[in-house]
Order: structure tokens, then sequence, then C-alpha cells
């Protein structure tokens, strides 16, 4: 691997101009591709195997034509003091905004609330649904302008008046902002750990190229593959972050390279040799990770996983060829200020800060261990709590006028009505499927927690009903979770009793169903990762206890990470820092997110840490001086990687959209954990107490692994290393 991978170096830097040319000519091709290509699909959310989705879909084969998928809004009207909606000028003013909301040239219908009844019992709030005929995602800015005008000159009449629902809900996601925030910090931390302005940009520039190629080919193959506009969010994130920590680990070891007294070429060589082969066994663990995010079974988040798995290969191939091609173009420029004139750094021989530290744990590892252990378990220790969910409306800001409508309906009409469940029952097997329905109606109506069912509504044939039940308690109440378990659980007698069978579905009971089938895959999916990731890292340390060990730390930080999330966003201690206003429970897909993406780049650091001991080792150092020697070269470099990661998640924090800002903050979270905690405190400790059993392989094991070379064994034995000399760049000239 490293001898081939220093080929590959050292062709990249002669061939620099060829290679430039074929990485422009690949970003020109996919961008003319995405240009040309037909516009990304707007993918349905489903999760085959629930019973939510199964009742859904049967809903769209029984009700033909009918838009259960169309956007929706829920127009709430709040008398003035005291006052009631059926006062003459109120329910005037009402009927008025009513008329106006369904003059939209995308709405199908607006109903009356004095029609159909939707009036709280104490007379001071109504409420108007408002249906459209296209989905959210297709509703034109004119709809969503003619909607708040319309509801502004019913709040000019005195009235308050809020507005929810899906029609409201412009497509959201980690923003521009966020990014340019992201990068600045990393251009920063790049600065001051080169001190070069080249040094630092050439990551930054070298991950915009690659995010580039793999935003442009997502666009390009969205239609023919079936892609969404959201497939790309996730390989946007990751493929900036890996793409600069990727190049950084290049560049900064050919420095190191030049430090010795290689000439540029040879340091290239022995840069994309030694730092490229990390690189690539680095970014196998990160494709393991997201391409096993298929072991969910959600179709949306399999793409998502695949995508971004791609995007980080890009990452990789341009960090082995890219990257040495820049350098061959401006070989001095990424050296320190005093070294460009000579094309020669001076080698220091004084100790780091990453030696340093790596001395201190090792006096004093079993403290050092023990206190990581400790803090983070504590810090885990939360996570037991976890309630999963998918916050709605409710998790929005008081400033917005969806959770002030979510708040009014609740105080209302009760809790439970901002999450009625929808239950869909199937007549074809009864004698009279009518009679059959309205019994099943008011069995569950005679359910504790139930507040009332509206009545059933049938499809043309007059075998299919559905109608709505309203609990008692909110959407992400726990109450609520028992109804819906009580509900399906008294189906069986129900059935056998009525001929008909019946699922229950709706947008709480398919958080609900998503939130129980993710806790139920996350257990399968971190054996399949982990268990990946460890027989990679057998070949790539040729150590049985090292991926452990690496493996058992990131669950550890990972746990730790989950119990921060729980604490904030869940328990709400220190959430209005944050600019959280509502807690409740942690989305369901981010323990998913966060072993995913935290688990590749949390490989990362190890591999790119450990694998210097392991080269260290392999040469003749003993255990102790090959984790000085590790951190002595890596350290600094891995922590700037980790500071990059951590700039970029956080800057999501800053985002309005609750998710987004639990997303990010976990993803910060965990980075800093693994990195500082994990990698850079207990791993030494651990190394330290195990000395050479750290290194130790069963013989027979030992046959049975591939030999990868990562550590480049191989190319310190070449023979003679041309040194450049003193005051001369050496360079060889670009063969074209």
């Amino acid at each position: 691997m490293a001898t081939f991978l220093y080929r590959v170096g050292r062709l990249a830097f002669r061939r620099r101009w060829y290679v430039a040319l074929v990485w422009a000519a690949v970003l020109a091709a996919v961008g003319l591709g995405a240009l040309k290509a037909p516009g990304a699909v707007d993918e349905e959310f489903s999760m085959p195997g629930i019973e939510s989705q199964k009742a859904f879909d049967l809903m769209e084969q029984r009700f033909p034509g009918a838009t259960a998928d169309g956007a929706t809004a829920r127009v709430v009207f709040i008398a003035p003091g005291g006052e009631k909606v059926t006062a003459a000028e109120n329910k005037e003013a009402i009927e008025k905004a009513v008329t106006g909301l369904g003059d939209g040239t995308q709405v199908a219908s607006a109903v009356d609330p004095f029609q159909a009844k939707t009036i709280s019992k104490d007379g001071s709030t109504a409420f108007a649904t408002v249906t459209y005929k296209v989905k959210s995602t297709d509703l034109t800015d004119a709809s969503r302008t003619h909607l708040e005008h319309t509801v502004e000159g019913a709040r000019d009449a005195g009235l308050t008046v809020e507005a929810g629902g899906t029609a409201l809900a412009a497509e959201t996601g980690p923003g521009g902002m966020a990014e340019v925030i992201g990068v600045a910090i990393a251009a920063v931390v790049l600065l001051v750990t080169f001190g070069s302005l080249a040094a630092a940009g050439l990551p930054l520039l070298t991950a915009v190229i690659g995010v580039g190629v793999s935003m442009a080919t997502i666009l390009a193959l969205a239609s023919a593959l079936g892609l969404s506009t959201t497939t790309g969010t996730l390989a946007m994130m990751l493929g900036l972050a890996v793409g600069i920590d990727y190049a950084l680990f290049v560049v900064s070891r050919y420095r190191e390279e030049r430090a010795k007294g290689a000439a540029p070429q040879e340091a290239v060589g022995m840069a994309v040799g030694t730092a490229g082969s990390a690189v690539v066994f680095a970014g196998l663990t990160v494709v393991i990770a997201l391409a096993g995010l298929a072991v969910v079974g959600i179709p949306m988040l399999t793409k998502m996983g695949l995508a971004a798995a791609g995007a980080v290969v890009i990452a990789v191939l341009i960090a082995l060829t890219l990257v040495p091609a820049f350098l061959g173009f401006w070989p001095n420029a990424v050296l320190p200020r005093k070294a460009r004139k000579s094309g020669r750094i001076e080698q220091s021989t004084e100790t780091n800060g990453g030696a340093r530290w790596a001395r201190f744990v090792l006096r004093r590892p079993l403290p050092v261990l023990l206190l990581g252990v400790v803090g983070l378990g504590a810090l885990a220790l939360p996570a037991a709590d976890l309630q999963l969910g998918m916050p709605g409306d409710e998790a929005k800001p008081t400033s917005t006028t969806e959770r002030r409508a979510y708040d009014a309906l609740a105080e209302g009409f009760g809790p439970g009505f901002n999450g009625p469940l929808t239950v869909v029952v199937d007549g074809k097997g009864a004698a009279d499927p009518k009679a059959a329905a309205d019994s099943i109606a008011k069995e569950i109506g005679a359910t504790k927690g139930v507040v009332s069912v509206s009545p059933a509504r049938f499809n043309d044939a007059g075998d299919t009903a559905v109608f709505s039940v309203v609990p008692s308690t909110a959407p992400t109440d726990e109450k609520t979770k028992t109804l819906v378990t009580t509900i399906r659980d008294e189906r069986p007698g129900i059935e056998s009793r009525t001929g008909a069978s019946y699922e229950v579905t709706g947008t709480t009971a398919m958080n609900i169903d998503i939130a129980e089938k993710v806790q139920a895959a996350l257990v399968p999916y971190l054996i399949v990762v982990v268990g990946l990731a460890i027989v990679l890292l057998l070949v790539v340390f040729r150590s049985l206890l090292v991926p452990l060990k690496a493996a058992l730390g990131f669950l550890l930080s990972v746990l730790a990470s989950l119990g921060a999330v729980v604490v904030v966003f869940q328990q709400g201690h220190g959430a209005e820092l944050l600019g959280v206003e509502q807690t409740g429970p942690i989305m369901s897909l981010m323990p998913i997110f966060l072993v995913g993406i935290v688990f590749g780049l949390a490989m990362d650091y190890e591999v790119f840490l450990v694998s210097r001991m392991r080269e260290a080792h392999v040469h003749g150092e003993s255990p102790a001086q090959a984790v000085t020697s590790g951190f002595r070269h890596s350290a600094r470099v891995v922590a700037a990687a980790a500071l990059i990661m951590i700039a970029v998640f956080a800057g999501f924090v800053g985002e309005s959209d609750s998710m987004i800002k639990m997303i990010g903050f976990g993803l910060a979270a965990a980075v800093l954990f693994d990195a500082f905690v994990v990698r850079m405190a207990i791993v030494p400790a651990v190394l330290a107490l195990l000395g050479d059993k750290a290194w130790w392989l069963p013989k027979w094991l030992d046959r049975v692994l591939p030999r990868v070379d990562v550590e480049g064994e191989a190319l310190s034995r070449r023979p003679g290393t041309e040194p450049a000399p003193d005051g001369t760049p050496d360079l060889e000239p670009a063969r074209t």
C-alpha cells in the first residue's frame, strides 16, 4: 500500500498539469451534467415495515385521487379580551378571512369553522383548515404570501390569528451562513497550525473542489437514481469536513519530510505513501459507517449515506492526487516564511506540546484513564433516559406563528388536538363494512385516554373507512405512545367480532413507529459498522487490542455526546444558552446520525494518531517512545483537524431550526469528547498500561491478515532518498 501510494504521489507531482486538467475536466463534466439534468425529485419520507406506513399506503390505494399528501394550513382565530368568536363582529371577520383563504389558485378547500363546528367549548377559539392541491414543497411564494396577507387582514379586525401546518414549512437545512462560519474558523485554525497562507489555503481549496464534484454528481444523477433535494445535505457537510482534514494530513507530512531534508518530489511521495495510506483507511472506515446506514431500513437515509460515502471517496482521491499536484506547482509556498527562500525547513529539536502531553500521560496513565472514563461515563448517564420522537411545531421558538398556533390549539381544544391519530378500517372481509367501522370507532372511543372520535369517512367502494382519534395527551407525551400501543393491542378482539381489520397511522403514530424501529436497528447497525471497522483496523495496526480499544473508546464518546444532548434538549439544562425555548424528545434519527458520522471521524483520528505510533514502533522505538513520537508528529495536526470539525458542526447550533441545532450540538460534542478525551488522553493511557502487549497479534491471525504496510516500513528500506542540497529547491521539471 505505502509503496503504491508513494509512486502515485510522485507521479501526480511530475504530471501535475495532467492531474489538474483531469480534475478540471471532471468538475466541468459533472457540472454540465448537473445543469442539463432534470430537477431532483421531492422524495416522500417512508419507512417500509411499520404499521403507520402500511396504513398510509392503504389509504393511497383505496382513496385514489385524494390529496393525502397535499399541503395544509390550520389558521387559528382567538377572540379578544374574553369575547367569543361567535360574536357578530368576530364571526364576520372570520368568515371574511376564510373566504379569502379559499381564493388561492393552489387551494383545494378552506373549511369554515362555523360549518365544521371547530370551535372550542368556551367559544374563545376557532380554527379553519386550508387544504392545498399540491405538496408543501410545490407551493409557490405567491400562495404563501396570500396566506400571510389574509392572516394579517384578520388581525387588523382585532382578532389574534396564528397559522400552522405544512404549508408554512419552507424547506430548511444547514444554511449557507453555517458553512461560511465553519470554513472561516477552519481557515484561522489552519493558518495558526501552519503559519502559511498557502498551507492553510490548499486544504480549503481542494476540499471545495471535492465538494463541488460531489454535489454536481449528485445533482446530475438525482433524477436517474431517484435522489431527493435533501440527499446532498450530509454529503456536502462531510465532504467539506473530511476534505479539509485529509489534505491537512498530507500537507503536514509533506512539510515534515521537507524538514528532514527530502527534495520536494521525494517529500510528496513519502507524504502520500505514509499519510496517504492513513487517509485511505480512514476514508474506508467513514465509507463503512455511511454505507451501513442501509441497515436501518429507511430508503431516504440509505441514499443520503451512500451519497455522503461517495463524497468521502472523492475527498480521498483528491488528497492522493490533486494535493500532490498542487504541491508540485508551489513546492515552497506551503513552507513557513523563513524556509520559502531556501526551500528547506530547519528541523526543530525542541520538544513540542504534543510530546510534553504524551509524557505527562505516560507518567500517570492510570489516573488519566480513570478520570477520562469516569468523566465520559458521568456524561453518558442521562442517555439512559433518552426519549426518541420527531419534534414538531411545539419545538419552534415562540416568536414563530406556528408555535403560537400550536399553543393556542392546545389551550383551546386540549393538548392531544395537535396530534390526532388516524385509524384506517379495511372492511373488505366484513359482511357490513359500515357497521363494522362504526363498531370499531365506538370501541376505540371508549378506550381510556381518548377524548373524541370523528365520524368515519368512506371511499367510493364503501369498503374502507378513515376516522380521527384525538388523545387526551400531547403528541410527544409517553401516555400517547401507551395509548397507541393499547389501541393496537385491542385489535385482535375487535377484528374477531367485526370481521374488519384496522391500522393506526397519522403523524403522531408515524413518529412513534419510526422511533421504535430506529431503536431496534441501532444495535444491528453498531454491530455491522463496528465489526467491519475492527477488521479493517486489525489489518492497519496488526494488533488485536488496539482496534478493540478504538471501538470501545468510540462507544464511550458517542454515549457521552448523547447524554449531553439529552441534558440540554430533553431535560432543558442550559437550553436557553443555545436558544432552545422548548424541550422535548430527541429526534428519532439523531442516534443513527451520531453513530454513523462520528464513528467515521473518530476512526480518522485513531488511524492518523496511532499509525504514527505504530510507525515509530515498527522502526524500533519502545512502546513508550512510540507514543511520544506519535504525539510529537501528529497531536497538533489531529487537534487542528478536530477543531475544524467542531467549528463546522457548531456553526449549525446558530440555526433557528431545532433539529439542525440539535444535530450540530450533538456532532460538535461528540468530536470534542472523542478527539480530546478519548484519542488524546484515554488512548495513550491505555497504550502506556499495555506496553508491548498493545501490539500483540496471535500468530495464526498474523498469517491470515494481509500486509498493507500503512506505516511505510517498505519506504524506509528504499536505497537512498536524495536530499535537496542546501539552498536549492531541487525540483524535477514537469514532463509533458
